[in-house]
C-alpha cells in the first residue's frame, strides 16, 4: 500500500482525498467487510450501527469518547459496488470494482479542512491496512502512526506551503500546518525553557531569518504569542486543536508595504519545517 498513489485535490472550498487499493478478494467479500457492522468495527476507528438503505442512519461510537455519538446518513447503496455515507460534515464513498480474481477499492473522503489532509490520509492508510489484514483472515494488527506517515503525506500533498495575503495594512504571509505533537510540546520546543514575557524580546525559537525578535505584545501559554517585528510589522503564532493528531499551527507575519514576501515565505517555511523535524525527534 504505497502512500504515493494517493491524491488530494481541492475545489470550491472542499477537499477530496482519493485512495485506491488492490485487494486479493472478490467484490462480494470486500463489500461484506465494509458494510457489516461486526466487521467494520475490526478495522474502522469506531463501532458502527447502520441502516443499509439510502437515507438510512449511521451512528459512530468512538472508543474512549464520552457524550453523544457522531451520526451520519447513508447516501448510496449498490451492492457489491458502491457504499457511501456522511460522517458529520464529511462524505465518504467506497467503490469496489472487479480486478481479475480480486478487487480495486477506491475510497474518496470529502471534507472542508484541507490542512487536515495528511491526518486523514495517514489514518485511512492504517485503516485500509487493517481491512486488508482482516480480508486475508488475520486479526488486524496495525501500529499507530508515530508521525512519520503523517509527515510523508504532508510533504506529498504540499501542505506546508505558505501564502501571501493582501490586507488594508499591507501584505501578510500566512502558514497553516498540522503538527504531530500537542500544543504543550510545541510550546516547550519554541520557548526552550524561557517563558515569554510581555514587553521583552521574543524567545529565539519564535523567530526566523529576517524577523528580529521585537518586544512581545501578547502571550498566552501554550497557544499564542505575538511580537513586533522591526522595521514594521508583527509576527503571530497560534496553536489550535487541529485534527486531534496534534496542534494546528497558524503563523502570520505582517510587514510594511513593499516588504520582501518571497524571502519571508522562504525563511518561515524553513523555520516551521525545522520545528516539525525537532518535534519528530522528540
Amino acid at each position: 500500500m504505497n502512500p504515493h498513489s494517493d491524491t488530494l485535490t481541492t475545489a470550491d472550498g472542499r477537499t477530496a482525498l482519493r485512495m485506491v487499493r488492490r485487494l486479493a478478494h472478490p467484490p462480494g467479500k470486500v463489500w461484506a467487510a465494509i458494510t457489516d457492522p461486526a466487521r467494520i468495527g475490526q478495522w474502522f476507528p469506531s463501532e458502527v450501527a447502520v441502516d443499509l438503505t439510502p437515507g438510512g442512519a449511521m451512528t459512530f461510537f468512538m472508543p474512549g469518547v464520552s457524550g453523544p455519538a457522531m451520526t451520519g446518513t447513508v447516501t448510496d447503496v449498490d451492492p457489491p459496488r458502491l457504499f457511501a455515507f456522511t460522517w458529520g460534515e464529511d462524505h465518504l464513498s467506497w467503490e469496489i470494482t472487479p480486478d481479475g480474481e480480486g478487487s480495486l477499492l477506491t475510497l474518496v473522503h470529502t471534507f472542508g479542512d484541507r490542512f487536515g489532509g495528511a491526518s486523514f490520509a495517514s489514518g485511512w492508510h492504517l485503516c485500509l491496512t487493517g481491512l486488508s489484514q482482516l480480508l486475508d483472515g488475520d486479526a488486524p494488527a496495525v501500529q499507530p502512526d508515530t508521525g512519520e506517515l503523517h509527515e510523508a503525506y504532508l510533504e506529498q500533498f504540499d501542505l506546508g506551503r505558505g501564502v501571501v495575503e493582501d490586507t488594508a495594512d499591507g501584505p501578510r504571509i500566512r502558514f497553516e500546518r498540522q503538527l504531530v505533537r500537542p500544543a504543550e510540546a510545541v510550546w516547550a520546543e519554541l520557548t526552550e525553557g524561557r517563558e515569554p514575557v510581555t514587553g521583552t524580546p521574543a524567545p529565539k525559537g519564535f523567530t526566523a531569518e529576517g524577523a528580529p525578535a521585537g518586544p512581545v505584545s501578547e502571550v498566552r501559554a501554550p497557544t499564542t504569542l505575538a511580537y513586533a517585528c522591526p522595521p514594521g510589522g508583527t509576527v503571530r503564532w497560534e496553536l489550535g486543536s487541529g485534527t486531534g493528531h496534534g496542534a494546528r499551527l497558524v503563523l502570520t507575519r505582517t510587514g510594511p508595504p513593499g516588504f520582501d514576501t518571497d524571502a519571508a515565505l522562504a525563511a518561515w517555511h524553513d523555520r516551521i519545517e525545522h520545528l516539525a523535524a525537532r518535534l519528530m525527534d522528540g
